[in-house]
């Protein structure tokens, strides 16, 4: 706060940021009429609506980050953790090369998962995650679990 009012400093919702991965799977319909509303200035409450469905994102991180990290690792189990239904693998950190998907950055897969409840979403976000694989994978164990323990 300034004494001319609030001030932003960061907005950290890019669409490729995990605050965004979990907001754009609960939007029913499509995006782009209210994103030219936007544009337009005519945006209006009802051009949104969402899911009631509790959306989680587990980042999956080269090992090393926020420090240097190797790139180049070979990710396993996209496929199969792409079966598992009501969950969307964001790519962050990764290429495509000669047929494979590797590592290329420090976040490398933002893993989101939609669930009738919050313990849904982030058993089956941990769900995805155990199908996925890379050398010096990292993330974090605990997503979610202040909420879990206050319900």
């Amino acid at each position: 706060m300034t004494k001319n009012g609030p001030m932003v400093l960061e907005f950290n919702c890019r669409f490729g940021d995990p605050e965004t991965q979990v907001i754009l799977p609960r939007i029913q319909g499509d995006l782009i009429p209210a994103l030219e509303a936007c544009i337009d200035g005519t945006l209006s409450p009802d051009m949104i609506r969402y899911k009631s469905e509790a959306c989680v994102c587990v980042v999956m991180a080269a090992g090393g980050y926020p420090g240097p990290y190797q790139k180049g690792k070979k990710i396993g189990g996209l496929k199969a953790a792409a079966k598992i239904a009501d969950t969307i693998v964001f790519h962050a950190g990764t290429r495509l090369e000669n047929g494979e998907v590797l590592t290329s950055g420090g976040r490398v897969l933002g893993v989101t998962a939609l669930g009738a409840g919050l313990k849904t979403a982030v058993d089956r976000a941990y769900e995805v995650v155990k199908k996925i694989s890379f050398d010096g994978a990292l993330f974090r164990r605990d997503i979610a679990a202040k909420a879990l323990k206050k319900s």
